[in-house]
């Protein structure tokens, strides 16, 4: 996603990683960041919104429902801030 984001709004700096070769290793680092936002992000949600394993053994179906509106959420944010600027 963010390879088209710098096409689209960046070219410049698309074209300057795709010279250099160090457009993967790049990308491969924001991934990596942007995976450890998320599950940093999803855990804070959980724990703020009292998202817990008890929660998941008394009522599995509200559990999967509310982590993934979390992860949703989540998702949203990490796009906004790492994938999308």
């Amino acid at each position: 996603m963010h390879r088209e984001y710098l096409r689209e709004v960046h070219p410049a700096r698309l074209n300057t990683l795709i010279l250099t070769g160090e457009l993967w290793t790049y990308l491969a680092d924001l991934n990596e960041q942007a995976q450890e936002r998320l599950d940093t992000i999803m855990e804070q949600m959980k724990a703020a919104e009292g998202v817990t394993e008890e929660l998941k053994r008394i009522q599995e179906i509200e559990w999967v429902q509310r982590c993934n509106n979390i992860h949703n959420r989540a998702e949203e944010i990490v796009l906004y801030e790492m994938i999308y600027s």
